[in-house]
């Protein structure tokens, strides 16, 4: 295993990068909310700069690898970029793999930060480089107008401090298209995480998207399971049958056994995904076998969302009285 790489956390006055990995911006601004992604930013005292190719769009609604290799090289090895922003996910970030320079990455460490489809990019960069990325908002996440406020906050205690962080569920979430109707949100109260097996454990954070994850299965992008805690979530495109097939095909993996446990992000409602299904999903899993395992926690695609870091390390302690998770970079 490679030795673990931190990039240095971002400061008030640097510039933030926004690339676009997999779907165009020109997607995006079909609803435009850029100003209160810019007023965001400004708080925050960050000054954004966009790739050159992100408006590019194909009928992939994407722009060709040869443009998003070329942005995502340069953002790392600009000097004055102190961190790098994705515009959204998608579905092709992995095209990107084979073209990377990972000398160049793991000779410039800094932030990088996206969800979802960035998880083929984060995990790949933890396996080859060792450097630690971060799981959180997309530069487009910061256009919710209403209800921002949690996910705003972990990404600064994740990305701009240096304590390790102890999370406490949201109480409240939402599932709904924002992003075209900033005037009617639906808010669901949260009744907190859901403990499915008890225990405590440590590890190594690897995880994100499980289907994207999943991606890298048999390549050099994959990042070892031995001790990690695995943090997984899967959006509205999953359902029961293909969440229980996609988790277990990564703890069929030679090296599942040395996983140490296991956190699930929140799923939207259409995917009818429930604690029940969860719990019958979890005890067909031998990999599992007294670890511990807890759902219902604030990442995936509904708001809000955690920032954590994919490489970083996680100390949890699941209990049907309550659970804590403690997550930091090193």
């Amino acid at each position: 295993m490679l030795p673990t790489i931190i990039p240095p956390k971002l400061q008030p006055g640097d510039t933030i990068r926004v690339v676009a990995p997999a779907r165009s911006r020109t997607l995006i601004m079909e609803n435009d909310n850029t100003r209160w992604i810019n007023r965001r930013f400004a708080d925050l005292g960050l000054t954004l700069t966009f790739g050159d190719h992100v408006d590019e769009d194909d009928a992939f609604r994407s722009s060709p690898i040869a443009s998003r290799v070329a942005d995502l090289h340069a953002a790392f090895a600009d000097p004055d970029v102190a961190g790098i922003l994705t515009v959204i996910g998608g579905f092709n970030s992995n095209e990107l793999l084979p073209y990377l320079d990972w000398e160049l990455i793991a000779a410039h460490p800094k932030i990088f930060c996206g969800y979802s489809d960035i998880t083929a990019l984060q995990n790949a960069i933890l396996a080859r480089t060792g450097m630690i990325t971060y799981s959180g908002p997309h530069w487009s996440s910061f256009g919710m107008r209403d209800h921002f406020e949690p996910t705003g906050r972990w990404f600064g205690a994740a990305l701009m401090a240096d304590e390790p962080i102890e999370l406490e569920p949201s109480t409240e979430w939402t599932d709904d298209p924002w992003f075209a109707d900033q005037d009617h949100r639906e808010v669901i109260a949260n009744p907190g995480w859901t403990p499915l097996r008890v225990g405590v454990a440590s590890g190594r954070i690897v995880g994100g998207n499980l289907c994207t994850l999943n991606l890298l299965q048999g390549t050099d992008c994959m990042p070892s399971l031995d001790g990690a805690l695995l943090f997984l979530e899967d959006d509205y495109l999953t359902n029961p049958v293909e969440f229980a097939r996609n988790l277990t095909s990564l703890l069929q993996l030679p090296d599942a056994p040395g996983v140490t446990g296991l956190v699930i992000g929140r799923f939207q409602r259409s995917s009818a995904v429930t604690t029940d299904v969860l719990e019958e999903i979890i005890s067909r899993q031998p990999s599992l076998v007294g670890k511990p395992v807890l759902a219902g926690v604030d990442f995936g695609h509904t708001s809000p969302l955690i920032t954590f870091p994919v490489g970083g390390r996680a100390c949890i302690r699941f209990e049907a009285s309550g659970s804590t998770v403690t997550i930091s970079d090193d």
